[in-house]
């Protein structure tokens, strides 16, 4: 199996960077938000951690392509870095900690890119979680000081802590039904959003999250993190990895419970 060590190195550095550059404008009086096409918002903060990234690449990783959340895909090969340089910009503009800059490198294979290191960077929570394939997941301060992270081994949705982001995605795709049954199957719930579930489902501390619209740049770091933490990462049609444009997280044992009550009356 490969070594990911130095892409991993690389990622903190790349994390390093971007932290420094958005805690600085966070809560920032005269901090620069405009709204996007699609109507969700983009700050400066969000393109300069962007650019910063993509400037270490350049550097460090010249053959390799870029995906970003602000700028598209720059350059080909098998190997591609995939950026969302603030996860979660609604909280970081209106001053809530729950936001992160999350880094994946992306490798292909038979079935397509599929992630081989990710780093989920949260500065405001002072929390960092990363993984690299074969080698586990982690939470600490740095490569030198963390914690390996396993999920949990609740087997049974009635004893299930369920976390998402909102109702909203739930509710257009025809979905809600079966979401609103899990709801009340679970013992917990909580609307977390954003990367945090999927760091808390791979902690352990959360079982079951899903999410029913959303970008690669949402979820390749997020996938490789709670795969090597022994849990599974898929689409909501059940098919591994971050490519289906939306997720589902667990612990393994609850996957395919977790499906069925998504799709039972889609």
């Amino acid at each position: 199996m490969p070594d990911y060590h130095d892409d991993l190195r690389l990622a903190h550095v790349l994390a390093d960077a971007a932290d420094a550059a958005t805690t600085d404008r966070f809560k920032a009086l005269d901090l620069k938000v405009e709204t996007k096409p699609d109507m969700t918002p983009v700050s400066e903060a969000d393109k300069h951690a962007e650019e910063l990234i993509r400037g270490h690449l350049h550097r460090a990783r010249p053959r390799d392509a870029i995906l970003g959340e602000e700028y598209g895909l720059e350059g080909t090969g098998p190997r591609r870095w995939v950026v969302d340089p603030i996860d979660g910009t609604k909280n970081y503009v209106r001053g809530v900690p729950v936001w992160a800059t999350l880094i994946s490198l992306m490798e292909a294979d038979e079935d397509g890119f599929q992630p081989v290191v990710g780093v989920v960077s949260a500065p405001a929570l002072n929390r960092r979680w990363w993984a690299a394939k074969g080698a586990g997941a982690f939470t600490g301060r740095s490569l030198t000081s963390a914690t390996r992270m396993r999920v949990s081994k609740v087997d049974r949705i009635a004893d299930s802590s369920f976390a998402y982001a909102s109702m909203t995605g739930w509710e257009e795709q025809g979905r809600l039904d079966g979401f609103m049954d899990l709801t009340r199957a679970c013992w917990r719930t909580r609307g977390y959003g954003d990367f945090w579930p999927y760091m808390m489902v791979a902690e352990g501390s959360v079982d079951i999250c899903a999410e029913p619209e959303l970008s690669l740049w949402d979820m390749a770091a997020n996938a490789i993190i709670v795969q090597e933490a022994g849990g599974r990462f898929t689409g909501l049609d059940g098919v591994s990895g971050p490519g289906g444009g939306n997720a589902a997280a667990s612990n393994g044992l609850l996957h395919d419970e977790l499906l069925g009550y998504l799709n039972q009356r889609y």
